[in-house]
């Protein structure tokens, strides 16, 4: 059961990452906010999965601007 919810967790925190934001800081907010709630969610830390996520973020908005 445990395992099913980090897994649905993860597919929605992934998602949410393809919704870039217009701008770099937009960019950076989703991610950091995507990458806190899935630290949250599987017992990690926080503040390094909004690190991560806000830098995946911004990455990937900026390499592949048409996908945002």
């Amino acid at each position: 059961m445990r395992f099913t919810f980090i897994l649905i967790l993860s597919v929605v925190a992934l998602a949410s990452l393809s919704a870039c934001g217009d701008t770099l800081g937009k960019q950076a907010v989703i991610g950091a906010g995507a990458g806190a709630g899935t630290a949250l969610v599987v017992g990690g830390n926080v503040a390094g999965g909004a690190l991560v996520g806000a830098g995946a973020n911004v990455a990937y908005c900026q390499a592949f601007p048409g996908r945002c």
